[in-house]
């Protein structure tokens, strides 16, 4: 009895002891393990100046991560949808930006828990009052409507002129030619302006015929004249009512490429323009190649916060309507064996109050 005794304390200790080995090589193996981390150039989250320097608030956060986890690494730049593909591939552990967490891209790849939540915005270039005016007085539309309006008035002052100078001292008063024709020019804006005259105003029959046909005329020439400045002038200063996404459509409209930004603008069939770069955009901002831009609010905020301190993008304004929320997360292998422990410390950091003053050196206006 005692023998079995024996055995049995000797075979539990054994479990143990093997149970313990394993947990300690399975530890060793994590902490001797170089993962492989993804970045995509995306200030503030991630900078990088070359192949061995990285910054940024995303970049804080993994080294964070990979302390509390224990665990080495080595990056490698990527734009986004090479990083995506990698990650599908298995070729990284995690990618580390200002990835958007949406479900297309969960087919794929998958995420960590948010670390930081905002929304895509728009931004446009505020102009004062003079730019406002310049604008609207040198715009092509605005002068080929005056063009046509004059042109058909002169021709209808014009063409009762001919009919009317010899037989109506009403309408032609003026003893001399030059202001008769004054005054032919003047019947002509005034009757597709205002409307056909009385009548009874034209002495030839011809004149009173042409009253009736040209007054149908007018009507429509002027409602098509007052659509097409409307619409232009409107444009001119869309740029300070764009309140949702839609308002958009009539406007240039810019966005990165392979961005969740572009991709709404795709879903709401807005045709758009695509930038490489974040500076690329803001510079098509700056330079009146487009009207509007959209990208992630973060983002927009902070490139063109730090534009300004250096004397760029001085008149660019982020305008205070969400269009789309967006939560960043760590993009990770499908069933990736690091998910569990990376939300875990993620999740550990979030809550500390080293983060939310890191927040702040990022993200507070100055």
């Amino acid at each position: 009895m005692h023998d079995k005794k024996s055995a049995f304390r000797y075979y539990i200790i054994s479990i143990a002891i093997f149970m313990a080995t394993m947990f300690v090589g399975i530890e060793k193996s994590r902490a001797n393990t170089e993962l492989k981390v993804g970045t995509y150039h995306c200030p503030p989250f991630i900078f990088h100046q070359n192949s061995q320097q990285y910054d940024g608030l995303s970049m804080v956060l993994w080294q964070r991560i990979s302390e509390v986890m224990k665990v080495e690494y080595s990056i490698q730049n990527y734009e986004l949808d090479d990083l995506l593909l990698a990650a599908e591939k298995g070729e990284i552990d995690v990618g580390i930006s200002c990835i958007s967490i949406t479900p297309d891209r969960e087919e794929h790849v998958d995420f960590s828990h948010s670390f930081y939540e905002t929304h895509l915005a728009i931004a446009v270039k505020n102009r004062g009052y003079l730019d406002s005016f310049i604008s609207i007085i040198t715009n092509k539309t605005l002068w080929k409507a005056l063009g046509i309006f004059f042109f058909v008035a002169i021709s209808v002052g014009a063409f009762y002129y001919v009919l009317e100078r010899k037989n109506n001292d009403k309408l032609y008063s003026m003893p001399t030619k030059r202001g008769r024709i004054a005054e032919a020019f003047i019947l002509g804006v005034l009757f597709i302006t205002k409307g056909p005259f009385n009548y009874f105003e034209f002495k030839t029959l011809s004149a009173r015929v042409m009253t009736v046909l040209i007054a149908m005329f007018s009507t429509v020439f002027i409602a098509s004249i007052t659509a097409i400045l409307t619409s232009s002038l409107t444009l001119e200063q869309l740029r300070f009512d764009v309140k949702n996404v839609n308002d958009l459509s009539k406007l240039r409209t810019g966005a990165k490429q392979a961005t969740t930004a572009s991709l709404l603008l795709a879903d709401h069939s807005i045709a758009h323009e695509n930038y490489q770069t974040m500076d690329e955009l803001l510079l098509a901002l700056e330079n009146d190649e487009v009207d509007a831009i959209v990208d992630d609010d973060a983002v927009l905020r902070y490139m063109i916060k730090k534009g300004k301190g250096k004397d760029n993008f001085s008149d660019l304004v982020v305008l205070p309507y969400q269009l789309e929320k967006q939560n960043y997360g760590l993009v990770l292998i499908e069933n990736s064996e690091y998910e569990e422990d990376i939300n875990r410390a993620l999740l550990q950091i979030r809550e500390t109050t080293e983060w939310h003053q890191i927040l702040l050196e990022y993200f507070t206006e100055k």
